[in-house]
């Protein structure tokens, strides 16, 4: 039976595209990754560039009770109930005396906005996949899990955060918002 004319097209079509499948994982391979970088205190964190919504300054936000320590409170931005996650306390060091200095970087996590609070935002940063390192594990019960890796950009370091493990709640948080 011999094929159609679309019949014949399709075929080769087919085996082209399967041909090139390789030099297009290849330069998918070598595309620069594209953070935003902002600091805490003298410490430089990143977040992908396609998470990032909106970067806004510090606005009076609404306190809601039994949250986590780290969770500042909630933000209507243009009729969307954003959460406010205080970046520094998150890491452990303690809450941040916000001000009009420090700003908001809204980010998407799946289906959900929310707010990370730093101290300022420093550039938007483009470096090869290959050049992240993974973060050392000093020991067994690290709580560094937020942190997907380090790269390293002319002379300063930045830690990359994981977005969807940041925004996880840590068990001594869930453990106080439950007994309260």
């Amino acid at each position: 039976m011999n094929p159609s004319p679309n019949q014949a097209e399709a075929a080769p079509e087919f085996s082209n595209a399967t041909d090139f499948q390789p030099a297009a994982a290849a330069r998918a391979a070598t595309v620069p990754t594209q953070i935003i970088s902002f600091a805490i205190d003298n410490d430089q964190y990143g977040v992908d560039i396609m998470a990032v919504r909106e970067i806004k300054g510090w606005s009076e936000i609404t306190h809601l009770p039994r949250q986590p320590d780290a969770v500042r409170g909630v933000l209507n931005l243009r009729g969307a109930i954003v959460p406010i996650i205080d970046l520094r306390c998150r890491f452990g060091q303690g809450l941040t005396d916000a001000s009009p200095i420090h700003v908001v970087i809204i980010v998407q996590v799946g289906t959900r906005q929310v707010g990370l609070l730093a101290d300022r935002v420093l550039d938007i940063v483009s470096f090869e996949p290959a050049q992240v390192q993974p973060v050392p594990k000093i020991a067994q019960a690290s709580r560094i899990d937020f942190l997907s890796g380090l790269v390293t950009v002319d002379t300063s370091m930045i830690a990359l955060i994981d977005l969807h493990n940041l925004l996880s709640v840590p068990q001594s948080d869930s453990d106080r918002v439950q007994a309260n």
